[in-house]
């Protein structure tokens, strides 16, 4: 039976946060921007309050749960408010981002077409001026090599959204999601976490979320779980032994 994945784009595939970045200087000068990261860097571990979040127009001051973080910037709620109303006036936004890992989706596209794997991409992306943020997605994983993708703009537990897509394993970066996954559905998620590697969460692997540096490594071990013959033991099973984790009690 084919895979069925999830994957996650802002943080896992897409470099939203230098983005975000480079419009706080263009909106607030440089040396404000490093002023903001001296102010963060100051402060030591940012806290999720006061990091910048993606926010519709007209939404509280409280930093939504689908928000990706710039860890690097230091906002007040207000400069936030500035800084997303000043991203959601600029057209098709989110196809002017870069690849974090360049290459390794048409890698992943290449692979889909050899593996029939049944790719599905995943994101929570608030809409700007131009095209809808589902077309701006799939007009920028084409441009990346991903011809035809499927995106669907979520809302709502990463792990009831597996669960009613019957998906095998979900990759993303921010461990709420994966936590999300291992608890509402039958998927098995697997956390990317590029930061240092001492500030991982210590419950991922407690609870059986399998922990990778990048995409590429991802990609290997989905691959290896892919190459195994029928009568090994089921999807599950394999992604949890590659990852060297033990199947979690369930409630």
């Amino acid at each position: 039976m084919a895979l069925r994945i999830g994957f996650d784009l802002d943080g896992v595939l897409a470099d939203m946060e230098s983005e975000l970045v480079r419009q706080s200087e263009i909106l607030f000068g440089e040396p404000m921007t490093r002023r903001l990261e001296e102010r963060a860097a100051e402060a030591g571990d940012v806290p999720a309050a006061a990091t910048v979040a993606a926010r519709p127009t007209g939404a509280p001051d409280a930093t939504p749960e689908f928000a990706p973080p710039v860890a690097r910037l230091n906002m007040t709620s207000r400069q936030q408010r500035r800084l997303w109303r000043h991203i959601e006036s600029i057209d098709n936004f989110w196809e002017g981002l870069a690849e974090l890992e360049p290459g390794v989706i048409q890698r992943l596209a290449t692979l889909a077409i050899d593996r029939r794997w049944e790719i599905i991409f995943l994101t929570k992306r608030p809409e700007t001026a131009g095209a809808t943020a589902q077309v701006q997605s799939q007009h920028w994983l084409q441009s990346k090599g991903f011809t035809l993708p499927s995106v669907f703009v979520v809302q709502g537990s990463r792990g009831r959204i597996a669960a009613a897509l019957g998906l095998d394993i979900v990759i993303d970066d921010r461990p709420e999601n994966c936590l999300d996954v291992v608890v509402d559905s039958k998927a098995r998620a697997i956390l990317v976490w590029r930061e240092d590697q001492a500030q991982l969460p210590a419950a991922a692997q407690r609870l059986g979320i399998g922990v990778v540096t990048s995409v590429a490594d991802c990609l290997d071990i989905l691959t290896q779980v892919d190459a195994a013959t029928r009568d090994e033991p089921g999807v599950i099973t394999r992604v949890m032994r590659l990852l060297g984790l033990k199947e979690p009690a369930r409630g």
